[in-house]
């Protein structure tokens, strides 16, 4: 089993049931089990910024499901709540975004963990840490110090 972090966050139609909701569908994987899940975070949208608040989460899982597999379930889970992608940092009904996958680094097509722009966001950042205050970044180092350089960006504790 692997201990695996995914990210949430939604800004279209009602962000809290959409990010609960999605905790829940994570759940059900099979061969996984929810762990934990993180408080739910008001944050300012990043990159596109004429848009609502999202709504952020996180949770960690233990899976066996391989990273690409569990990508692909989130993609799933995703595209069941209405995820559209017209372009990139769009307002969305929900986004799951499998961050870090153990202590493994993976750069393939379409799967890259952990997440390239973690240590960039301190709305995935917050809960990440409240999950594991220790948490490693592999290949960047501790998650805290990362979050202590992205403090300029507005994370609210629900």
């Amino acid at each position: 089993m692997a201990r695996a972090f995914v990210g949430i966050g939604a800004n279209l139609g009602d962000p809290v049931a959409r990010v609960r909701g999605a905790a829940a569908a994570l759940a059900a994987l099979p061969q996984t089990r929810l762990v934990a899940s993180s408080s739910l975070y008001r944050t300012a949208p990043v990159g596109h910024a004429a848009q609502d608040d999202f709504v952020n989460a996180a949770c960690l899982l233990e899976t066996a499901l391989p990273p690409r597999e569990l990508l692909e379930r989130l993609h799933a889970i995703e595209a069941a709540a209405g995820r559209e992608r017209p372009f990139r940092d769009a307002p969305r009904t929900l986004d799951l975004d499998l961050l870090l996958y153990g202590g493994e680094t993976i750069a393939e097509p379409g799967l890259e963990v952990p997440h390239p722009r973690l240590h960039e966001r301190a709305f995935a950042l917050a809960p990440v840490i409240e999950l594991d205050p220790g948490c490693v970044i592999p290949g960047r180092g501790p998650a805290r110090e990362w979050l202590a350089r992205a403090r300029d960006q507005r994370v609210e504790k629900l």
